[in-house]
């Protein structure tokens, strides 16, 4: 079992940052291989819309991705952290998204086998925003949802932190940092998936 998580905060320990962190801990306390990669390390450009992948299934663009998706389409759970901008994710997060359209267009258009197609794999989500609404996390929700079908992952955890602005405040949330402990443990064990999507929400 192995679990990678993908940090895309541009700030250095930033709140999402230190969530995953947590999550990451939780799952190597119950005995599985843990990874943690930090995108700012990543050189991730945008989709540029060439359409080369309706017909090839890969992504044209060669930058740091295709390494990014190895790590990916190898890994039994994944743990994507985001902070919350404009009510999306960060602008680091959506490139990677972005470029899943060569995974759409796999599936969905080439009607080719995914390339976690047949495996248990298994998708957690982290978002941490300033606002106090919770609207601010229906677009991560729906985004995330549709990148994990690309993938054919199952969507299993959503763990949502609002009013956390300041670089490091969700150090002032215990009970935050407890959630992303015990969720990352339970996330990485041999239990059944939910039958829908784990909501923890801390407004």
């Amino acid at each position: 079992m192995k679990v990678l998580g993908i940090s895309t905060s541009p700030r250095i320990r930033g709140n999402s940052d230190m969530l995953l962190r947590e999550a990451l801990a939780g799952a190597e306390s119950v005995g599985v291989q843990v990874e943690y990669v930090n995108l700012r390390n990543y050189n991730v450009g945008p989709c540029i819309e060439c359409n080369a992948c309706l017909t090839t299934g890969e992504c044209r663009v060669q930058d740091d991705y295709q390494a990014m998706l190895k790590k990916i389409v190898a890994a039994d759970r994944l743990i994507f952290a985001t902070p919350v901008f404009f009510m999306s994710v960060c602008a680091q997060a959506k490139n990677l998204i972005d470029r899943g359209q060569c995974l759409w267009a796999l599936k969905y258009v080439l009607k080719k086998q995914s390339l976690t197609a047949g495996r248990d794999c298994r998708a957690m989500v982290i978002a941490v925003g300033g606002s106090k609404s919770k609207k601010q996390f229906e677009s991560i929700r729906l985004t995330m949802k549709t990148y994990f079908d690309a993938l054919d992952m199952n969507y299993a955890v959503n763990l949502f932190v609002g009013r956390v602005d300041d670089c490091g405040q969700i150090e002032d949330h215990p009970s935050a940092l407890e959630q992303a402990y015990q969720l990352g443990g339970r996330f990485a064990g041999p239990e059944a998936p939910p039958e829908k999507t784990i909501d923890v929400e801390l407004i």
